[in-house]
């Protein structure tokens, strides 16, 4: 069972099934959900979602400032937009859309937990793939850090035990840290970082670096793989169930066909 992230839901309890309450508006169900939302009312919850809302939650629950921001954006502003039978609410004003959709049918309005879990899992994927281009601009930053300090480039991630050699090394108060931080380093083997793997590959100039990343599970922590050098231009690529395999055997950055840069 995946473990999605609803933002604005509460912590868990038990409780007993209930059947899915409809509604003559999406506009009414929206009320509805954010009135219940605020008075953190669990069965009233359990009624609007339906009883198996709870399994698209991860075990910890829900983050309370994930809550407390959609009712501030609630209060600030909230409109529904609809797509034939199938409505949105949108909130604040950045327009943030919650994930989980109203949909009508012959009873009224309801909320769609299946359609939810889609979304949740699309958006997931987004925030991962901007995480990765985040992480590798980041790295094109370390690494002419490390270059000043160095006159050269790291040619890996994580230093020697009691060394310099790479991009992150362990600190003491009052050092200057290292030039890329631990997250590069996860405290579980294989974990990656949001979803992604990542290597440090030759450019095609010998003088320069370069880096490629790929989803640690294609089609479920990402889809897009990505590569970068020191021009810090990012390159995509789709490489498909194989990602990790083609990924490995790339032996430098060469980003011809498939791989198209991203203009940002």
């Amino acid at each position: 069972m995946k473990k999605l992230i609803i933002s604005g839901c509460l912590v868990l309890f038990a409780l007993p099934a209930l059947a899915q309450q409809h509604f003559a508006t999406p506009e009414k169900a929206a009320t509805a959900f954010a009135d219940a939302l605020s008075q953190q009312n669990e069965s009233v919850m359990t009624n609007i979602l339906g009883d198996d809302w709870r399994q698209y939650l991860p075990p910890e629950g829900a983050d309370p400032e994930a809550v407390a921001r959609f009712l501030r954006d609630w209060k600030i502003s909230h409109h529904i937009v609809e797509q034939g039978n199938t409505a949105w609410i949108n909130v604040g004003r950045e327009n943030w859309q919650l994930p989980i959709p109203a949909v009508k049918t012959a009873e009224g309005w309801h909320f769609d937990m299946a359609q939810a879990a889609d979304e949740i899992h699309v958006r997931e994927i987004g925030r991962n793939e901007l995480a990765a281009i985040q992480a590798m601009h980041a790295y094109v930053d370390a690494q002419h850090d490390y270059f000043q300090r160095f006159q050269h480039y790291a040619p890996k991630l994580i230093s020697s035990e009691g060394q310099k050699d790479g991009l992150y090394w362990p600190t003491q108060p009052g050092e200057d840290p290292s030039p890329l931080g631990p997250a590069y380093s996860p405290e579980v083997p294989g974990m990656g970082y949001h979803g992604y793997r990542f290597r440090i590959i030759p450019d095609k100039d010998q003088n320069g670096f370069a880096m490629i990343a790929w989803p640690v599970t294609f089609g479920d922590t990402g889809i897009m793989s990505f590569m970068i050098n020191q021009d810090d231009n990012v390159y995509q690529s789709n490489l498909g169930n194989t990602s990790e395999l083609k990924a490995q055997a790339i032996a430098q950055f060469a980003p011809e066909k498939p791989w198209q840069e991203i203009t940002q």
